[in-house]
């Protein structure tokens, strides 16, 4: 079953899906976090994520799909502060469902969303755990732009950037980037359990951030680079199923 969902977070509408599986409630759950979009999307882009969640729900999880602020169909403008309150409000939200077992809520985020899941989870206790794909140990887009008014006009172009006289200041906006920093937080999640899941061939975010990051983190963690793989790490089937795995053992048993 999917319940679409609306969440009103600082007045923006926040959309999301709600995938429900069959059996005895309540559920080990897992929250969806996806990336920093890198163009703009066409009809019907909805970047592989239903199916993401369908393949995870049909496994007995109760799989929760959203669209940040600035993406899709949730209103706003891209801001990665704003991001992190997106997620916390994801998280009050299930918390809060009698379908959603709240000793088994998971993260699995993508790119810039698996850097929001570190961010919020080193933070939050109601998180059980991590799941990180492609993350990036911190955006290093900030410190190389020359030109930081260039970054705001791409996302401007591809459609994240909506509304005219946002930011209202540029270096704010880039701050915000370089406060959500994955190598500053990721310690953060211990005692709870960290996946990172990299594509030797990455080329978004090098490999190397991933081990960078590995050994920041605390036990009990686990690093698998996988040969071959991209950055669209969740349309990898091998990517897909060692999460797949990660969180049943965990909340399966």
């Amino acid at each position: 079953m999917i319940r679409k969902v609306t969440l009103d977070i600082e007045g923006i509408n926040i959309s999301g899906q709600l995938h429900l599986p069959e059996g005895r409630v309540p559920y080990p759950t897992v929250g969806i976090c996806h990336g920093i979009p890198a163009h703009r999307p066409g009809p019907g882009d909805n970047g592989g994520y239903p199916l993401l969640a369908e393949k995870i729900c049909r496994e007995g999880f109760a799989v929760f799909i959203f669209n940040f602020r600035g993406t899709g169909d949730s209103g706003g403008n891209l801001d990665l502060p704003g991001w992190t309150r997106d997620l916390a409000g994801v998280i009050d939200c299930l918390s809060s469902l009698p379908e959603v077992d709240r000793s088994c809520l998971s993260l699995l985020g993508f790119s810039g969303g698996a850097a929001v899941s570190v961010y919020v989870a080193a933070r939050d206790s109601r998180v059980s755990g991590v799941a990180a794909c492609a993350c990036p140990a911190e955006f290093g887009f900030v410190s190389d732009v020359g030109q930081p008014s260039s970054v705001v006009a791409h996302f401007r172009d591809i459609g994240v950037i909506r509304d005219e006289y946002f930011p209202p200041s540029v270096e704010e906006w880039l701050e915000g980037f370089r406060m959500v920093r994955p190598i500053e937080y990721v310690a953060g999640i211990a005692p709870r359990p960290l996946l990172l899941v990299h594509g030797r061939r990455d080329e978004t975010v090098d490999v190397s951030q991933a081990r960078k990051l590995f050994k920041k983190a605390l036990e009990p963690k686990q690093l698998v680079v996988l040969d071959g793989a991209g950055h669209r790490l969740r349309q990898d089937d091998r990517a897909v199923a060692v999460v797949i795995d990660w969180l049943k053992a965990r909340c399966h048993g």
